[in-house]
Formats: structure tokens, C-alpha cells, sequence
């Protein structure tokens, strides 16, 4: 199954890169919290779906995340310059199921909602616009 939110921020991969890091998670998303990092490509989180190592990658257009030990292997991208809205931030998230239980989508789309909200908050974190280009 895959999911997706347009969050209406122009920016670029190299900022998307740059300042969305596992240090400042809290600044990423409400539901995640780190338990102990690693170094900058992986840490221990937790979240309501239970603890796991988070994975962050940099690819092109901007960011994978993935929960490693998730029965469902949710993984998603934060990217930028590419379809369905080129000009926007694109949150992607996919799991390995074509079905899923009602609850379990509805986390999934709550979890979104939160993250698009969070990168808006942090775009415009002390009246500056962190991501914008």
C-alpha cells in the first residue's frame, strides 16, 4: 500500500538533506521520539507503533526513512522535484501489504497529517523559512 501528502514548501534536496536530520526529529514529526541515535544515518525511536531502529538515507530529491525491524516494512520518502508536485514537498509512504486493517491506515494517514504539519511548523520556525528556497 502506498500513501502520499504534498506539503506546499519549495525547497530543494540539498536543504531537504540538510536540516531534516535524526538530531531534530522532534522538528520532523510529534510521533516519533529518539531513544538513542546512533550516528547520522540511523538511531533507535520510538513511536506508537512500538520501538525500532529508523533508518535515514539520503537519495535523490531528498530523504528515505525506513523502520527496520516493522512487520510492514514502512518506509518513506521526503523529496522534492519530482511527480505528483515537482515544486512541493512529497511525502511518501509505503508498506509491504495490499491490505491493511482500518486502525492501522488510519495511523498511517494520522502519522502523515503530522509529519506534513511538522515540516510547515519547521519551514517557518522562528519566522524564518528553514526549507524555502
Amino acid at each position: 500500500m502506498e500513501f502520499f501528502r504534498i506539503v506546499n514548501i519549495q525547497t530543494n534536496e540539498k536543504k531537504i538533506q540538510s536540516k531534516l536530520t535524526l538530531e531534530n526529529l522532534d522538528l520532523i514529526s510529534n510521533d516519533i521520539f529518539s531513544v538513542e541515535s546512533k550516528d547520522d544515518s540511523e538511531a533507535k525511536i520510538g513511536c506508537g507503533w512500538g520501538e525500532f531502529t529508523l533508518t535515514r538515507f539520503e537519495i535523490r530529491g531528498g530523504l528515505r526513512f525506513a523502520l527496520v525491524e516493522c512487520p510492514n516494512a514502512l518506509a518513506w520518502t521526503i523529496t522534492t522535484g519530482f511527480a505528483p508536485k515537482p515544486e512541493a514537498i512529497v511525502l511518501h509512504l509505503t508498506i509491504n501489504r495490499k491490505t491493511q486493517s482500518k486502525t492501522f491506515i488510519d495511523e498511517i494517514e494520522a502519522f502523515l497529517d503530522d509529519q506534513s504539519d511538522c515540516l510547515q511548523s519547521f519551514d517557518k520556525a522562528l519566522g524564518k523559512f528553514i526549507l524555502s528556497i
